[in-house]
């Protein structure tokens, strides 16, 4: 199957939606299919290049500003998808989000008689710090950007989004189309125990304490992951022997910094901001921690957290959108209400003081995390784009727990 894939960000953004979208472009192209790949050009101008067998094409955008620096608007791309669309001669079509280009590349799809599925990223959550800063009127501005997104997929054949926790969210936002969850799925031979590692070694490398209880969070430095949430309950617990690792970097680094130094965090060692870490250098690193911490409200499923729970690492989590999907406390880790650093540190402190629960803990989130394989992302992907091209198609076989 020739596949066109549509979305606002692709490589080398590290957020959840480019690494998805990344994966599952490069793996069925592995798999034999031609895919191109129709995203905003963070070049501005426009290119077009052949990376790991999958084609880019990168159209010529504007920056969104200040607020989004990383984020780029395609600038009249209705004449140059549809030479796309001429020149690929697509069977199916799938976009990742609901913005202006994926909304061009949907209507050439649909133009055109061919089937559309839609991948749902996105909560309000994730923009709403940035273009609502009146407290009041959040409600009418959360409607609105759920209005705008339902407009878009209520067009497309099938929706889908990583867990059923986000597929509950969005027939309650009133989508009409058929929508199953799908994993994101984590690459299981990358991510994984590395029992002969020199976690030691690993640790001096990023400037963490060899022997400290290491929590390390990995994912963007933005308001809506709570950080603030994991440095306040650090603080509370007024300990020496913890330390916390933050990986990645954001809108938000600045602010964490102050936050942290503020909190007397810093000087003692007891927070290390690594920067950005990516590639062969983050399954080490995750290794060589002890507990992975995710405080974020905003998650629909979280690729970070599989890929801690593939390195067989227990997992501290706030219990908030589809993170209880991953983590059962007790089991393979412990939820703490969202937003309460009070909370957050009685847990963080339950983990800290029974090491001897972790190797149960983490195999606990090895065997969970199985059936979040790439491997079947891409199966089951390739299963519903040949579903769609054989109309009619059948869904609810393919999928029997659809929403």
């Amino acid at each position: 199957m020739r596949i066109v894939i549509s979305g606002q960000t692709y490589y080398p953004a590290t957020n959840g939606q480019a690494v998805f979208t990344v994966r599952l472009a490069e793996g069925l192209a592995r798999a034999g299919h031609p895919v191109m790949v129709v995203v905003p050009s963070d070049h501005v101008t426009s290119y077009s290049i052949i990376r790991n067998g999958v084609r880019v094409e990168g159209l010529s955008a504007a920056p969104l500003g200040a607020s989004y620096p990383d984020a780029y608007l395609a600038l009249l791309p209705a004449a140059r998808v549809h030479q796309l669309f001429d020149e690929f001669r697509p069977d199916v079509v799938h976009i990742q989000d609901h913005y202006p280009l994926s909304r061009r590349v949907m209507m050439e799809g649909r133009q055109r008689g061919l089937p559309v599925a839609g991948t749902n990223h996105f909560l309000p959550a994730n923009i709403i710090h940035y273009i609502n800063k009146i407290p009041w009127t959040r409600p009418v501005v959360e409607h609105l950007l759920w209005w705008t997104m339902i407009q878009a997929y209520d067009k497309v054949d099938v929706v889908t989004t990583p867990t059923r926790t986000a597929a509950s969210i969005l027939k309650a936002q009133g989508l009409g189309v058929p929508v199953f969850p799908i994993s994101c799925g984590v690459d299981l031979s990358k991510f994984r125990p590395m029992p002969d590692l020199d976690r030691g070694a690993v640790r001096r490398e990023f400037g963490l304490d060899v022997h400290k209880t290491l929590f390390i969070y990995l994912g963007r430095v933005d308001q809506e992951k709570r950080l603030d949430v994991l440095l306040d309950a650090l603080a509370l617990l007024s300990r020496s022997d913890i330390q916390l690792a933050i990986v990645g970097t954001g809108r938000y680094d600045a602010v964490m910094h102050e936050r942290a130094g503020e909190l007397g965090l810093l000087g003692q060692g007891r927070v290390v901001f690594t920067g950005r870490v990516t590639g062969e250098a983050l399954p080490p690193l995750l290794n060589s921690a002890d507990i992975f911490a995710m405080p974020s409200e905003a998650e629909l499923q979280s690729i970070a957290t599989l890929e801690a729970m593939a390195t067989g690492l227990p997992v501290l989590a706030a219990n908030a959108n589809a993170l209880p999907e991953l983590v059962h406390s007790g089991v393979n880790g412990y939820l703490f209400t969202p937003g309460d650093p009070q909370d957050a540190a009685r847990r963080m402190a339950q983990l800290a003081d029974a090491p001897a629960d972790w190797p149960a803990m983490g195999r606990a989130s090895r065997a969970m995390v199985r059936r979040h394989s790439l491997t079947r992302t891409l199966r089951r992907y390739t299963d519903l784009y040949r579903g769609l091209t054989q109309r009619p198609w059948g869904g609810s076989r393919l999928f029997p727990h659809a929403q």
